[in-house]
């Protein structure tokens, strides 16, 4: 595909639908079997869905929200969209409606696509902008605004022709989870998501037309949706898309996908269930040690001549009763959200995965680094992408300046500013070194926590917010690298369910995601004379962290919110 500099997204799936019109580009299952649609029949839904919008009086410009899991429709209303010149708003299907409703109003949306009907009514009076609701399932009755899907779409007129569309117009408007405070409405233009697809398509050659994706991540993040679905489009290459993340095992294993974008919180789940399966001791367990340490030493190039012979015959018995699990094609992962941790690297990779590790933020479209094929550093974050460029200020912290850098925060100049400078450089708020060419991030400018599924929490915030109940005398947040939250507490509190539960009753106008599973509780202070406070009184994390590190390790056994 000929991708330019004028390269809007809706011309990337109308040259695709050009090229390979008979082509299968999705998979679906509805219900009953999984169902396939072609370029072609994918550019029919497309104008469809504009002739539905067509009939809403939207202009180009105005803001259209959509919250629903990843399926065919997502793709057909954003593709609708963006051909008419509206501005998509893509919404975590499983937000608390409080704060979607506050998105919404931010954005001032003028339509949202709704998969769940039954949260209208929970956020219908808080909308002051929102003109029509379309729902897929449990549309509410009695309502003017709400529309069940098929009606809607029944009732469509004529498509109506292509906006002129600018590279610099506004796609997409992407709220961030939120580090703290409110969610900032990240404005990514066509040319910002094109950039990115560019700079990926060359970096990755090797995944073409012949290579199915398997999409499971939300749709409404980033790294999804230009990844696994605006890169596919550019390739031409098939997408299925999962039914849930609780049938993913299965779907995997009957859509057997060569290709997945992923958070290292799939590869912690597998490496668990494959642990649970191997006794302590056992040949199998000594028998997978070893296949993992023979194939982690071939891709380090450092397998001696009897490694190399064994290899074969390990990966037989080992590694590819391993990679069955995930369908037995898959060629490659693209992984990104969150550091994964080193040892899991050497597992996957000993056992026959090729994993390409990238970095990179909504900010930033959101790839701004990738390992390449030949060029495979998994403890790094690869090497920036073409026509990207990135340094490191006198504190460490990597900047980025290019294509993919955000348009800036929707109607927050000053939140712009402070990401932004005069020289165009974007402040990432992540430490880096960079060595080789490629990227090492080493930590973050202020202390945030970032979860296994790419989640961003504010430990201060959290723990402001706890230490307004008077029970808990001292908190510190830990979860970095971790699939959940936990809390270490100073409280004369001893149930540790009942702690777990009032620290959860502080923090409800937090995200969803900021909750307390894990709980340790202590009775001794932390102090300036037991080391664990500064003169200031500030927490010594890192000192707290490493002198409780078995207790830790033992709370994260328990998750108590199983229990709720």
């Amino acid at each position: 595909m000929r991708i330019k500099e004028t390269t809007n997204l809706y011309d990337l799936f109308q040259q695709r639908v050009a090229m390979t019109p008979d082509a299968v580009a999705f998979r679906q299952y509805d219900g009953m079997e999984w169902r396939e649609m072609t370029w072609a029949e994918a550019a029919e839904g497309v104008r469809r869905w504009q002739g539905a919008l067509a009939k809403e009086g939207l202009q180009p410009g105005d803001r259209v929200a959509v919250s629903m899991p990843n399926r065919i429709e997502w793709v057909l209303f954003d593709q609708a969209a963006l051909g008419m010149g509206l501005v998509s708003v893509p919404l975590f299907y499983n937000d608390r409606p409080d704060n979607m409703a506050w998105c919404l109003n931010h954005a001032e949306a003028k339509f949202l696509l709704l998969d769940n009907g039954a949260l209208w009514p929970q956020m219908r009076d808080e909308l002051e902008h929102m003109s029509r609701v379309v729902c897929v399932h449990d549309t509410p009755e009695g309502d003017d605004r709400a529309m069940d899907l098929e009606d809607w779409l029944a009732a469509a007129g004529e498509a109506p022709p292509p906006h002129d569309i600018q590279p610099q117009d506004l796609a997409t408007l992407v709220y961030t989870s939120g580090t703290t405070g409110r969610p900032k409405g990240v404005m990514l233009s066509h040319n910002n998501i094109v950039s990115d697809v560019m700079g990926m398509s060359q970096a990755c050659p090797q995944i073409d037309h012949r290579d199915r994706f398997l999409s499971f991540l939300p749709l409404s993040h980033t790294f999804e949706r230009t990844v696994g679905y605006y890169i596919a489009v550019a390739i031409g290459a098939q997408t299925a898309y999962a039914r849930s993340i609780q049938t993913l095992s299965e779907d995997m294993l009957s859509q057997r996908p060569t290709v997945m974008v992923c958070v290292p919180r799939i590869f912690e789940r597998v490496y668990t269930k494959v642990q649970e399966s191997l006794e302590p001791g056992s040949p199998k367990q000594k028998l997978f040690d070893k296949a993992v340490d023979v194939g982690w030493k071939q891709f380090r190039h450092r397998a001696s001549m009897s490694d190399k012979m064994l290899h074969p015959l390990l990966d037989t018995l080992v590694g590819k009763k391993v990679r069955a699990r995930l369908g037995g094609r898959v060629r490659y992962i693209l992984l990104g959200g969150a550091p994964m941790p080193h040892h899991l690297f050497e597992v996957f990779i000993g056992l026959g995965l090729t994993f390409l590790h990238g970095y990179g933020l909504t900010e930033t479209s959101p790839v701004i680094s990738f390992n390449r094929v030949n060029d495979n550093e998994p403890f790094s974050v690869g090497r920036p992408l073409e026509g990207v460029q990135v340094r490191t200020d006198d504190k460490g912290e990597l900047l980025v300046r290019g294509p993919i850098v955000m348009l800036g925060y929707w109607r927050n100049e000053d939140a712009t500013r402070d990401a932004i400078d005069s020289e165009y450089w974007f402040h990432t708020g992540d430490l880096a070194q960079i060595r080789d060419g490629r990227i090492y991030i080493t930590g973050r400018v202020k202390d945030i926590i970032v979860l296994t599924n790419g989640e961003k929490v504010s430990p201060g915030d959290a723990e402001h917010a706890i230490l307004a109940d008077p029970a808990f005398e001292q908190v510190m947040v830990v979860g970095e690298g971790r699939p959940k939250l936990g809390l270490l507490a100073v409280t004369h509190l001893t149930d540790l369910k009942e702690i777990c539960d009032r620290a959860n009753q502080q923090l409800h106008d937090f995200p969803g995601y900021a909750r307390i599973c894990h709980v340790a509780r202590f009775d001794e202070p932390w102090t300036v004379e037991n080391g664990l406070l500064t003169p200031t009184l500030k927490l010594k994390r890192n000192v707290i962290k490493e002198r409780f590190t078995a207790e830790i390790e033992e709370m994260y056994k328990t998750d108590l919110s199983k229990n709720q």
